[in-house]
């Protein structure tokens, strides 16, 4: 492996096509303003690194990224890149990982609008993200811990994992397909609509107008607060613990809760059933 430490980089392709590189502690930064410092790059590690240029990482194969700092001025640092792993980094430029595969980010801070854009096979632990259109269209998403904020997140996802998160966002998971959701959190307006697939188990759920148009919707010891709407025109089984606002025609299923302000069935083709109480007895109200 060949070790390049201290140096700063600020031509076109600098280090274009590298193979087996070590780069410690250098600056990608200067008057020069290069693009694509390891485009068609493979084997490389970058450590304590700094990164102010745009396009860093193309078409990259094997790369690990650790205890460095891409800025905002680093947009789209990578993409098209396969086999990644990146610990304890900043990443604070726009669109910074798009269609990329293989993934691994751990530690990392983001600051990143319209992240994640058509990538699969993600594993994310222990990061704090702030985006719009998180993870538009990715598919394997596996997350662990981590906290985001942002709107239009998880759109059109497929089969993805989360656990013990926390997401404060609105519309998310809108269209996704085969998501579980796990011990987490989350705050949004305008939840999971047109979802296929999706299913919360042990979650906190905040946020009017929740899954709406769902198809195979489940929810298993369930907690909403302030959710009024919920369940219009869904397919949906429901163990919810605590008191809803409102429930509005649900379109087939059984939505169990301890109590509801108001059951709307207005709609001649909603056929679902709230059964209210702890008896489980079921409940519905007239048109």
């Amino acid at each position: 492996m060949k070790i390049i430490e201290n140096k700063t980089f600020d031509e076109e392709r600098a280090l274009y096509g590298s193979r087996g590189v070590v780069v410690k502690n250098c600056r990608f930064d200067g008057p020069a303003d290069g693009e694509s410092a390891f485009k068609e790059s493979s084997d490389v590690t970058a450590e304590n690194c700094y990164f102010n240029l745009r396009y860093p990482f193309w078409h990259d194969h094997n790369l690990v990224v650790r205890d460095s700092e891409m800025t905002k001025l680093c947009r789209a640092a990578l993409w098209y890149s396969e086999r990644v792993s990146v610990f304890d980094t900043k990443m604070h430029g726009i669109k910074a990982l798009r269609e990329c595969r293989d993934i691994v980010l751990e530690g990392c801070d983001i600051v990143s609008p319209e992240f994640g854009w058509s990538s699969e096979n993600i594993v994310m632990r222990g990061c704090r993200a702030e985006s719009e259109y998180f993870f538009l269209r990715a598919k394997s998403l596996r997350l662990t811990d981590v906290v985001f904020s942002g709107k239009y997140s998880f759109q059109y996802i497929e089969n993805a994992v989360f656990e013990k998160c926390t997401f404060d966002t609105k519309d998310a998971f809108w269209h996704c397909k085969n998501v579980v959701v796990r011990d987490s959190v989350v705050n949004g307006e305008y939840l999971a609509w047109y979802s296929e697939g999706l299913t919360l188990v042990n979650c906190k759920i905040t946020g009017t107008q929740p899954f709406c148009y769902c198809k195979n919707l489940k929810l298993i010891g369930c907690e909403m607060q302030n959710a009024d709407l919920c369940f219009e025109k869904s397919d949906v089984e429901a163990e919810i613990t605590t008191p809803v606002v409102s429930i509005k025609n649900p379109l087939s299923g059984t939505i169990r809760v301890p109590a509801v302000g108001e059951i709307i069935l207005d709609d001649p083709h909603a056929h679902g059933k709230v059964a209210v109480g702890a008896s489980r007895q079921c409940a519905r109200a007239e048109g």
